[in-house]
């Protein structure tokens, strides 16, 4: 059984969640929470959020799942849209920049 969950147009780059998500793969869900609570990044709550989503989630799917045995099976984050701005450059010039997006994904599963 296995349940996930997904948090999409996160306003961050895909590269800064990947250092959070990394901690979490294939750690016990419990496990887990913890380590995101004592992760001094910015990301980290929101990683916990989706966590707790995903355990939410399996939860509802069946009734007789065990919250103690849930594995983070899967963890991964994506690039979403990128939105173009411009900053003004000298000499009446412009230089373009790009405001990264990304979408998180977390599925947690039961340990056989």
């Amino acid at each position: 059984m296995e349940a996930r969950a997904e948090a999409r147009y996160i306003r961050t780059s895909a590269q800064k969640v990947r250092l959070v998500i990394d901690l979490i793969r294939g750690r016990k869900a419990g496990e887990a929470i913890n380590i995101l609570r004592s992760t001094n990044k910015r990301m980290a709550p929101a990683v916990e959020k989706v966590l707790r989503s995903a355990i939410a989630n399996a939860e509802n799917k069946s009734a007789d799942v065990d919250v103690d045995r849930l594995v983070v099976t899967e963890a991964y984050v994506n690039e979403g849209p990128r939105m173009k701005r411009i900053r003004p450059a000298p000499m009446g010039r412009a230089y373009r920049y790009q405001r990264r997006m990304s979408h998180i994904v977390v599925a947690v599963g039961e340990k056989e």
